[in-house]
């Protein structure tokens, strides 16, 4: 097998569960290592009842991580191995340690290991296939899956209990090749690291009164997107959302809001501790003036005119206080997409408009893609259409480059 294509050494933490195909991670060591992987193994007591530490030492000439106090290499194990590692490969990971990867429990070396990796997490599945195939570890799966860990699924055939079905940890050499196409792929540069950065997402709700409002289309997942990447980067990361079915992006500290008003005090007092924001949200430019305490009955209480006043403008508040900080807003437009961004610049004081025109399919309310351009005081940036993560990062390097030019 060919070695990783890579400018430096990939460092793998290979992580071995209490499974009869522990042995077979003695195999994929050896494949990464043939690959010019450096390999550190973390082990379950479960797993050193098949196979021992002294193997696995032997092979890697590092002490495995199997507790989480005595190690002869460091004081803190969990935290040191899951720092050195640019991917953690769980082979064969079991139910039990897929569910408390789920759970975020940390009560052995492996679980805390684990929970301490900021880097990729590819997992290998090996299990008997009732296990396999139950509700609960489904749902571990799942939940794994939406947190960004990768699989690399078991396959049919005959199991060490003598059933036949799927649970069976998939073929060494597809488990080594998983891995180092991951580590090939290269990893999110940590260049938003100690960046605090502000994330303003989805509608706001304006009642009219306790069950009718006036809202608009936007689905929120721009925001989340750019939420979800800010953390990858390294940023901590504060979201302010109005209402939306999405879940919070790992990582991230979600404040919810409902109206305008709501949004404007949340996102004001976010910025105080905040070196920039990005405002996605579609805040409602009016509000009703006299929303009613009661639902309003049609019979007697006819609604032929709601009074609106203006809404605060969060946007321009930010741009009139953010002195060296960053502040970049969004423009969605359905005609003259640069010249209507170029004025909201102006009109603003934002150090950049990411304008995209919301009556093209592939980039409006709720689409999984989006077409902007990035405009600033003296360009205008006009990008393809893209993925929202890709945009995403799109939107966070203008963010970096600016706050480098602080």
């Amino acid at each position: 097998m060919a070695k990783a294509d890579c400018a430096e050494t990939m460092k793998v933490l290979l992580v071995v569960c209490g499974g009869i195909a522990a042995y077979k991670a003695c195999e994929v060591l050896r494949g990464l290592q043939k690959a010019g992987c450096e390999v550190r193994v973390a082990c379950t007591a479960a797993a050193e009842r098949f196979v021992g530490p002294a193997t696995f030492e032997a092979l890697t000439r590092y002490p495995v991580c199997d507790d989480l106090f005595g190690n002869p290499a460091t004081d803190i194990p969990h935290i040191d191995y899951a720092e050195w590692a640019d991917l953690a490969l769980v082979v064969p990971a079991t139910a039990n340690v897929m569910a408390k990867m789920a759970a975020g429990l940390a009560d052995d070396a492996v679980s805390a290991t684990l929970l301490a990796c900021a880097c990729p997490v590819l997992v290998a599945p090996g299990m008997n296939t009732h296990m396999w195939r139950n509700a609960a570890t489904r749902a571990n799966v799942r939940a794994l899956e939406s947190r960004g860990v990768r699989f690399v699924l078991p396959v049919e055939g005959r199991l060490a209990c003598g059933d036949v079905g799927e649970g069976k940890l998939a073929d060494v050499a597809d488990v080594v090749r998983a891995a180092l196409d991951l580590l090939s792929q290269g990893h999110p540069e940590q260049d938003l690291v100690c960046t605090r950065l502000l994330v303003t997402a989805g509608p706001t709700h304006e009642a009219i009164d306790p069950v009718r409002y006036i809202a608009n289309s936007s689905s929120g997942k721009m925001g989340y997107a750019i939420a979800e990447a800010a953390a990858r980067r390294g940023a901590e990361v504060v979201l302010v959302s109005g209402p939306t079915a999405l879940p919070c992006p790992e990582g991230v500290r979600r404040v919810d809001v409902v109206s305008a008003a709501q949004m404007r005090d949340a996102v004001v007092d976010a910025f105080t501790s905040c070196d920039a924001a990005v405002c996605t949200a579609a805040v409602a430019d009016y509000t009703p003036a006299h929303p009613a305490d009661h639902k309003l009955k049609k019979a007697h209480e006819r609604l032929d005119a709601i009074e609106l006043v203006e809404t605060a403008d969060i946007l321009a508040e930010l741009c009139a206080v953010k002195g060296d900080r960053v502040v970049v807003g969004f423009a969605a437009e359905t005609n003259d997409l640069i010249a209507n961004a170029e004025s909201k610049l102006a009109r603003k004081g934002a150090d950049a408009i990411i304008a995209n025109d919301v009556s093209r399919p592939d980039s409006t309310f709720g689409s999984d893609t989006n077409r902007i351009a990035v405009v600033g005081p003296a360009k205008v940036d006009q990008h393809d259409t893209l993925p929202l993560p890709e945009v995403a990062d799109i939107v966070l390097d203008e963010v970096r480059d600016l706050l480098r030019r602080r």
